[in-house]
């Protein structure tokens, strides 16, 4: 089935909204048809009781005949007279009752003509004969006649009973047949509408609801910065719909991060690359001319006159001044990149910082290739920075700086035990080590608890970072 989750979704309530439609029909149908049936049984059960007690008026009609005949007593007459007098009007109820039947109806009819004609044609006047001379009626002509009659209105009697009480079997069992019907139907329906319930749901928690989980996970995951999470495309209409978008951001995003850590690496480099460049041009430039000119000074001075012992004073003073001028460019291009940072590597370097922090440092390094200059830059920054703001806002006393490799991650911490309370967001030194760091790859954790100290944990990826021999030796 094709279509988006709306036209599926339609199609499945359509077919459950049908199965049940269909299911409350056949019940309706079932019920119309036991009603009619129950309507037609007491129908059937009138016609009996009408029927013997139609029949009962006959047999009282002759009861009374014959004990008026053998008797002569008059008190036989009253049941004869009023079986006579009910018999119109019970045969009429009776015809009425059977009038949907025309086999029934015949019957009735006769039953009602031959009653009619054994009152009116042999019981009256049989009882006028016995009243004339009673020993006339009481020959055997006159009481078989009487029974031939009697036997021909039973005959009709029993076959209009049997025929309403098989007709009222036929009713009861189509009945049997309704609500077994109904019960089938109910029980079919109801099966139909579970398993279709059970179907859909198993169709939404597959198309949907899973989908879905799996999109709320990879969502999780591309918030903790996973963002190569993809979730498998194919999910159908508006969830594939979905995947697709998920998968085209997470995308984006993966792209732009990359753009971005790539930007930063660049901005790094550069920086590092005109740091190098002052530091040259301070060391080459500046840095020479004011040696040579202190050196010109010295010259001067030493060849100058004892007369001339006040310009000899004020040429030492502008000598000295000339020194110290040179010593801090010296001491400023080693803040730009420290020389021996690139000439002997990231131990001798960190044991220079640690000779010249103000409080003591216990330094322990196990580096034992040369990871790539970048990394070294930022390791480098990083103890500095901290060292700095151990000496400056910490007041601590002891600093314990360890680097090391393991599994191709470099791993560096720094740890002082001053007052803490460090945030990166305070200033803007953790905050350039921190973009410098991302930009390598790297990680850094800084716990700082107030008056417990801070700690500040750096991990460099290594993998791919390592020195060069041949551009080392160079």
């Amino acid at each position: 089935m094709r279509g988006g989750l709306t036209r599926r979704t339609t199609v499945a309530s359509a077919l459950l909204a049908l199965i049940v439609c269909g299911v409350f029909v056949v019940l309706l149908v079932s019920i119309t048809q036991l009603r009619d049936a129950e309507a037609k049984a007491r129908r059937s059960e009138q016609v009996l009781v009408v029927a013997n007690g139609l029949e009962r008026q006959i047999v009282d009609v002759q009861t009374g005949e014959r004990g008026f005949v053998i008797s002569g007593q008059e008190s036989f007459l009253e049941p004869w007279e009023a079986a006579q007098t009910a018999f119109p009007g019970q045969a009429a109820q009776l015809e009425k009752l059977v009038a949907g039947n025309s086999e029934q109806m015949a019957r009735a009819e006769r039953i009602t003509q031959e009653g009619n004609s054994y009152i009116r044609n042999y019981s009256i006047p049989l009882v006028a004969a016995a009243r004339r001379d009673p020993e006339s009626v009481r020959t055997a002509t006159a009481i078989e006649g009487g029974r031939d009659r009697l036997d021909a209105i039973r005959t009709e009697f029993n076959g209009l009973i049997a025929t309403e009480q098989g007709l009222a079997d036929a009713r009861e069992d189509q009945s049997d047949t309704d609500v077994n019907r109904a019960i089938m139907a109910a029980a079919g329906g109801l099966a139909g509408s579970v398993l279709l319930i059970v179907l859909f749901a198993g169709y939404l928690s597959r198309a949907i609801v899973r989908p879905v989980r799996q999109v709320a996970g990879m969502a999780g995951r591309l918030a903790g910065g996973d963002l190569g999470a993809r979730l498998p495309e194919g999910g159908p209409g508006e969830v594939g719909l979905l995947e697709r978008s998920f998968n085209t951001m997470a995308g984006s995003l993966q792209e732009n991060r990359e753009e971005l850590a790539a930007s930063r690496t660049r901005i790094v480099t550069a920086t590092d690359h005109a740091r190098r460049q002052i530091e040259r041009d301070l060391h080459d430039g500046t840095q020479q001319r004011l040696v040579a000119l202190v050196l010109d000074l010295r010259s001067i001075e030493a060849s100058t006159p004892n007369e001339l012992s006040e310009l000899r004073a004020h040429l030492a003073e502008v000598a000295d001044e000339l020194t110290e001028a040179t010593d801090d460019l010296r001491e400023l291009s080693r803040g730009i990149h420290p020389a021996i940072l690139s000439g002997s590597g990231l131990p001798p370097a960190l044991k220079a910082l640690a000779r010249r922090s103000v409080i003591p440092v216990e330094l322990q390094v196990d580096v034992p290739e040369r990871p790539s200059e970048e990394i070294e830059v930022a390791a480098y920054y990083v103890v500095s920075e901290a060292l700095t703001n151990a000496t400056k806002h910490a007041k601590g006393s002891f600093v314990e700086v360890k680097v090391q490799t393991l599994d191709d991650t470099l791993h560096l911490t720094v740890r002082d035990d001053g007052v803490g309370g460090a945030r990166p967001g305070r200033g803007s030194g953790l905050i350039g080590l921190i973009d410098r760091i991302q930009a390598l790859g790297g990680t850094i954790t800084v716990n700082s608890p107030d008056g417990d100290g801070t700690e500040v944990a750096v991990d460099f990826p290594l993998a791919g970072r390592w020195r060069d021999p041949d551009r080392i030796s160079s």
